[in-house]
Formats: C-alpha cells, sequence, structure tokens
C-alpha cells in the first residue's frame, strides 16, 4: 500500500482493494508483496495457433537474460520448438525513431518533450501530473513501430492480415496493459502478450535437450549498437540533440515531475523517464538480475560488427517505405486522481472538507487506518468511502468521550481482518 506512488490501494476487512482509476500498472506492488498475493496475467499460450503467421516480438531485455553459454541459435530453435515461425527484435525500429524524436522535439514549443517509451510514466503523468501531459512526445514507441513494419511486410508478400499474429514478449506489466488499452492509438497491431518469466522458463527447457537447430532457426540480429540499449537507462537520452536526462525509478520520476511542474528547473530539451530501475532490465517479469542483464545487453551492442551510415540509412528508408504516417500518436488526455466530483462546486466543497479534516488527523501517514496517508483518508472520508474513526490517534480522543475500547478494536478488525489480531495469540509459549 505504501510504494503505490498514486496511492492506488486501500485495505478493507484486510484485503487490499485496489481503485483502478489511479492504477498506473508500474509493479511496484508485486515487486515487494510479501506473500505474492499479486499475479501479473497474460494471454493463452496456445493463442498463437491461431494464426498460420506467428511472429514472437522480443526485446532486447530477454536475449540479456541468457548467458553466453546459450547461443542465440539456440534460443531461436526453443522459440520455434514452441511454435513461433519467425522473431523479430522489438528495438528493430529505433533507428528509425531517433530521427523522428529529434525532429519532433526541434518542433515543439513545449519543453522539456517527454518520453513516450514507458507506458507507466505515461499513465503517471496522465494520473497525478494532468498539467504535463501535452509535454509528452506524440511519437510510438518502438513496440507499436516495429509491430506496424513487421505486418506491413507481410502484408505486402501478400499475406492476410487475419493470419498474421504478432505476440510480444513483455518485462512488465504496464505495456501489457498499454496492448490492451492503448493510449494515443485506437487499436494496437499486437494480438497477444507473452510473460517473460514465462517464456523464459520454457526456453529453458527446451534448450536443456540440446535440440538440433534447423535451418529456419538461425538468429542473426539486425540491431545496430544504439538499439541495442535503447531500453536500458539513458539508452534514448544519449541520442537526443539537446538537453536532455534520463531518470529510471518511479520515486525518482515522480520527484522530478513535481521539480518540472513547480518550474524549478529549466533549459532542458528532452526526459528519458522509466519506471523501473534500470529501465526495462528492472522490469517485474525479466527473472535474471537486472544489473547483469544490462551489463550483458552493453556487451551485445559492443560485440556489433560494423555497423555503416549506409546501413542505418536503408533501415531508416525501409521503414519509411512502411510505416509513413503512422509514427505518431493520438492527442493524450489527463485523468487526474485528484477529482473529488465531476460538478466544480461540489468539488472545490469537498476540497475545503478535507483541509478542515487534515486540521484534526496527525499527518504521520502510518497508514493502520488502511489509507496509504492522512491526506488520502481524508479524500476517502469525503467520498464516503472511509471515516474520521479509521485513525487510531483520533480514536484515542473519542475514546475519552463516546468510543469504548470495544468498539475501537472492532473498527481495526474491520480494516485489517480478524486475523491479523489472532495470529500472535495462537503461538505456544516456549520456555526458553
Amino acid at each position: 500500500m505504501r510504494v503505490c506512488p498514486t496511492e492506488a490501494l486501500r485495505v478493507s476487512g484486510g484485503k487490499a482493494q485496489l481503485i483502478s482509476n489511479r492504477c498506473i500498472d508500474c509493479g511496484e506492488c508485486y515487486r515487494v508483496c510479501p506473500t505474492h498475493a499479486i499475479t501479473v496475467e497474460q494471454d493463452d499460450f496456445s493463442r498463437i495457433f491461431s494464426y498460420k503467421h506467428r511472429i514472437a516480438l522480443i526485446p532486447s531485455v530477454m536475449l540479456g537474460q541468457f548467458n553466453d553459454e546459450i547461443p542465440r541459435d539456440e534460443i531461436a530453435q526453443a522459440l520455434m520448438n514452441l511454435g513461433f515461425t519467425s522473431i523479430v527484435e522489438v528495438e528493430d525500429s529505433v533507428e528509425y525513431l531517433i530521427g523522428q524524436l529529434n525532429r519532433y522535439i526541434a518542433s515543439s514549443s513545449t519543453k522539456p518533450v517527454i518520453s513516450s517509451f514507458c507506458p507507466a510514466v505515461v499513465r503517471l503523468i496522465q494520473v497525478k501530473f494532468p498539467s504535463l501531459v501535452e509535454n509528452i512526445a506524440l511519437v510510438r514507441p518502438p513496440l507499436d513501430l516495429t509491430a506496424s513494419y513487421v505486418k506491413a511486410n507481410l502484408i505486402e508478400q501478400g499475406i492476410p492480415e487475419s493470419e498474421i499474429g504478432i505476440f510480444y514478449v513483455t518485462p512488465c506489466a504496464a505495456k501489457i496493459v498499454a496492448i490492451k488499452r492503448p493510449e494515443g492509438e485506437d487499436k494496437s497491431e499486437i494480438e497477444g502478450v507473452i510473460n517473460m518469466d514465462f517464456i523464459y522458463n520454457r526456453i529453458l527447457r527446451e534448450v536443456k535437450h540440446r535440440v538440433q537447430i534447423g535451418e529456419n532457426a538461425s538468429f542473426s540480429s539486425e540491431l545496430s549498437p544504439r538499439s541495442y540499449t535503447w531500453a536500458l537507462t539513458n539508452g534514448e537520452a544519449s541520442h537526443i540533440e539537446g538537453r536532455s536526462l534520463a531518470i529510471d525509478g518511479i520515486w525518482n520520476v515522480v520527484e522530478f515531475l513535481e521539480k518540472i511542474e513547480n518550474d524549478e528547473i529549466s533549459g532542458i530539451d528532452y526526459l528519458e523517464l522509466r519506471a523501473c530501475d534500470e529501465s526495462c532490465a528492472g522490469g517485474i517479469l525479466p527473472p535474471g538480475n537486472r544489473f547483469l542483464a544490462a551489463e550483458l545487453i552493453r556487451k551485445n551492442a559492443k560485440g556489433v560488427g560494423f555497423w555503416s551510415v549506409q546501413r542505418s540509412m536503408d533501415k531508416v528508408k525501409s521503414y519509411e517505405q512502411k510505416v509513413a504516417g503512422q509514427t505518431s500518436l493520438l492527442p493524450l488526455q489527463p485523468r487526474s486522481m485528484l477529482k473529488l466530483d465531476e460538478d466544480m462546486a461540489r468539488a472545490m466543497l469537498k476540497m475545503q472538507r478535507v483541509n478542515r479534516i487534515m486540521c484534526y488527523l496527525p499527518g504521520i501517514d502510518c497508514g493502520v487506518c488502511g489509507a496509504p496517508s492522512c491526506l488520502s483518508l481524508a479524500e476517502d472520508i469525503v467520498q464516503g468511502k472511509g471515516a474520521i474513526s479509521h485513525c487510531v490517534f483520533l480514536q484515542k480522543i473519542m475514546e475519552q468521550n463516546k468510543l469504548s475500547p470495544t468498539h475501537s478494536f472492532e473498527i481495526m478488525k474491520r480494516i485489517w481482518g480478524e486475523n491479523r489480531f489472532l495470529k500472535d495469540c495462537d503461538k505456544p509459549i516456549r520456555n526458553k
């Protein structure tokens, strides 16, 4: 409850309750849950067989999970054995995207321009920093551009669109939601998502048998050195013309956005903001250590053979031919979590009541009331979703007037559940 950057969680009846319009799918609750009660859903893997042409769209972070002892050809063969007919790297569109981004930044009158790469950050801004929504770059990220390019290529070869199934191997929950309910697009080109931890284990199982490499399973990467590292911290910012900063970790991002919103920082052209530490390498679904994965990805980037300017130009030209006119996002809309009422007059009255309640609350944000902060409890109260008696500090004051200890204990049981208070009593006393 306390790690959620948008205060989307409450505790009631001994269980966590989600306020869905506040959730940005950053996965911080998943990362810290001590009982692993939170799961990340994915599409049924058998869905891939609904399509004749089954493309595995894999990010460089996935290859970073496998050490040098496992050749890429074996990883490719494993994916083929699982049912895919071809493999494409997500960052294939980066060479094209770099030019598009720099042109967008140069023409934008709103600075700093904020990267649209991380969907958790995009939703964080929509929910918690609605005044900065106009700063988000309306340029499609590599995932969407590459998917459009792949589909356009296959359709050009005469393959019906109904036979094409593109499935993305995701390192985080936010990108699942970005595909299922895309922001700035009517529909995603991707038919399904597969969690990285799931496919990683399936690949390891296949590799363990050391199956013979088929002729169609050789894996030749088409990524440039800067494409390889795009999903890591400073992957974008290092290729932007002008002053740019790279910030990772959701709370670092929140702190910096607060300074931007308050006009405490100026003179920045571009912000690369990522919700996870070490960016996508630190997502909640990659099974490996994020630092080792980032190291291996950078090593892979350095291992790329000669990459000429002409090769980059050819890649850019190919994308221009296939996805011209498909590089922009539709304008994004804010969805502020601070909205207390649709009616402005009633919302102002509720805000005044919140301020009055805050005069009585202790302001120490202990979380015992089942809300992450005193302010969130005050907002819940005016929304009819909480009560002033939920605050244990005010209970002590009320106890002197009309609230009995028994009543106070019953309130706590309603919030945290009866078992929370019984578990220690049931433990036998052992003699030392």
